[in-house]
């Protein structure tokens, strides 16, 4: 059963606990870093070849981040009856936050990003209720309500790398937050099979029954039907909107993280032009960017990027964000801005990544070519 109506907010949080005094900074040969390292290349090697494209003062302090994300969304989410990943993970928080991390490599890591960045901790809390809300099998009314997952799970992360890349303005990191949500939208229109074969729904409730399918009897029996279709065209649209609104936030980027940002930006809005040429299937089929059209996006990206420009005229944040940036913007005013550190090596970096796309399409069709001759 579908919850009541309600407008989800992020509350700002003002008084942040006092930060230590850093006495390590992170790097990528340390021990705990290569500790993350280990982990994302044994379960999440794109996240980790995508990571090659930021600086290194970036790269390493998102290897920690999403090494402990991706924990605490396995603990959540593999909870069982009796245990209390809630809690566990808000005392791991506050040791980590206080200085004194738990014994695990991960919290050694995110511990380091804190006492340099000064990282936000709401960012944190709200990233684990959105994992909370998955755990729960929350379903989502209105565009709106899924505005509010999606900032949680995905706004909170844009967030933090556009905290972590600088500067710090309010305006950056509503434009980060909106593309967090953009790429979420975008997986839940790719992903509706592959959810319901979970039992999870995301789809707004409120589209389905305007459509004329009726939620939980559809999720007994998911079917690709035109009805279906409707309803993911919609969520696309609403998708493009935020990543164009996002866009110009690109512009107000470090320039040695724009043309990652961008690129990452526009292979994920292409998944959801590539399920529009496929007929809005996403229920028997899970729509995947080939490696040739990654490289040509990648390639794009990296000529745009010269181009893009803050908007003169910027818009208001996505509602569902609002708690998001107030509680960066009371957290900017304990720490200041921070400057950004340039790094030279971006066209070798974008090199890199062309070239390893190139090698791997050299190898497939190399493949296929032996394939044909046996």
């Amino acid at each position: 059963m579908s919850q009541p109506e309600r407008k989800p907010s992020i509350r700002a949080v003002p008084d942040l606990p006092a930060a230590p005094v850093v006495t390590q900074e992170l790097n990528f040969d340390s021990q705990d870093l290569q500790a993350c390292v280990a982990m994302m290349q044994g379960g999440s090697k794109t996240f980790f070849a995508a990571s090659r494209l930021l600086p290194p003062r970036v790269r390493t302090a998102a290897i920690a981040l999403y090494a402990f994300c991706r924990v605490a969304d396995d603990l959540v989410d593999e909870a069982q009856p009796g245990d209390t990943p809630l809690a566990v993970l808000q005392e791991r928080l506050d040791a980590i936050y206080a200085g004194t991390p738990h014994d695990h490599v991960e919290d050694h890591a995110l511990s380091l990003v804190v006492q340099q960045y000064k990282l936000p901790r709401h960012l944190l809390d709200a990233l684990i209720e959105g994992f909370a809300w998955d755990a729960a099998g929350r379903t989502y009314d209105s565009i709106e309500d899924l505005h509010a997952y999606g900032a949680r799970v995905a706004g909170s992360v844009g967030a933090m790398m556009s905290w972590i890349m600088g500067p710090q303005s309010m305006d950056t990191l509503s434009r980060a937050c909106e593309l967090g949500v953009a790429m979420q939208l975008t997986n839940i229109a790719r992903d509706v099979g592959h959810d319901a074969s979970i039992g999870r729904l995301y789809l707004p409730r409120r589209w389905m029954i305007e459509a004329g399918v009726q939620p939980d009897a559809w999720l007994a029996k998911p079917t690709f039907t035109p009805a279906i279709a409707q309803v993911v065209s919609r969520l696309l649209e609403e998708a493009e909107r935020l990543y164009k609104q996002a866009h110009s936030g690109i512009a107000a980027l470090p320039p040695d993280c724009r043309a990652a940002i961008c690129a990452a930006s526009m292979i994920y809005a292409d998944i959801g032009y590539q399920l529009r040429r496929e007929g809005l299937d996403s229920v028997n089929k899970r729509t995947v960017v080939s490696t040739t059209r990654k490289l040509m996006l990648l390639a794009s990206a990296w000529t745009q990027v010269h181009w893009i420009r803050v908007s003169d005229h910027s818009p208001p944040p996505l509602a569902a964000i609002v708690g998001l940036v107030e509680g960066c913007q009371a957290a900017t005013q304990q720490t200041g801005n921070k400057a950004y550190f340039p790094n030279r090596a971006m066209p070798q970096r974008v090199a890199w990544m062309l070239n390893l796309f190139e090698r791997r399409e050299n190898e497939r069709l190399d493949r296929n070519s032996l394939r044909q001759a046996s």
